[in-house]
C-alpha cells in the first residue's frame, strides 16, 4: 500500500485548509485510515481516525469540532477538512493506513497500529 498526501500550505489563523491522502496498491485490504501530525521538536501526535466503511470517526480533543476526517472508498482517498484552524495546528500532516483484520470496521489511534505511511505534507498556520 502507498499513500500520497497533498494539500497542505500556509494558511492564516481562522482559516481553512483540505487535506487529501491517495492510496495505492492493495487498496482493497485497507481497513482503518488516520492522520497523524508532528510540529517540530515534539513526537508525532493522533489527529483523527476513520474505519473502513466511514461510519467510524474518532478525533484528537485538540481538534474536536474543527476537523473533519471523511473517505471516498471509490476513489481510494481520505481526507482530512481543517476548520477554525489555530498556529497550534501548524505540523507536517501524515496519513497513515492498516490492513491487521481483513473487511472488519474499526478505528486506530496508536501509531503503531498502522503499518502504512505517506511522506507527510507541511501545514503552516500563520499570520
Amino acid at each position: 500500500v502507498q499513500l500520497v498526501e497533498s494539500g497542505g500550505g500556509l494558511v492564516q489563523p481562522g482559516g481553512s485548509l483540505r487535506l487529501s491522502c491517495a492510496a495505492s496498491g492493495r487498496i482493497f485490504s485497507i481497513n482503518a485510515m488516520g492522520w497523524f501530525r508532528q510540529a517540530p521538536g515534539k513526537e508525532r501526535e493522533f489527529v483523527a481516525a476513520i474505519s473502513r466503511s466511514g461510519g467510524i470517526t474518532y478525533y484528537a480533543d485538540s481538534v474536536k469540532g474543527r476537523f473533519t476526517i471523511s473517505r471516498d472508498n471509490a476513489k481510494n482517498t481520505v481526507y482530512l477538512q481543517m476548520n477554525s484552524m489555530k498556529a497550534e495546528d501548524t505540523a507536517v500532516y501524515y496519513c497513515a493506513a492498516e490492513d491487521r483484520i481483513p473487511y472488519r470496521d474499526y478505528v486506530r489511534r496508536a501509531s503503531y497500529e498502522y503499518d502504512y505511511w505517506g511522506q507527510g505534507t507541511q501545514v503552516t498556520v500563520s499570520s
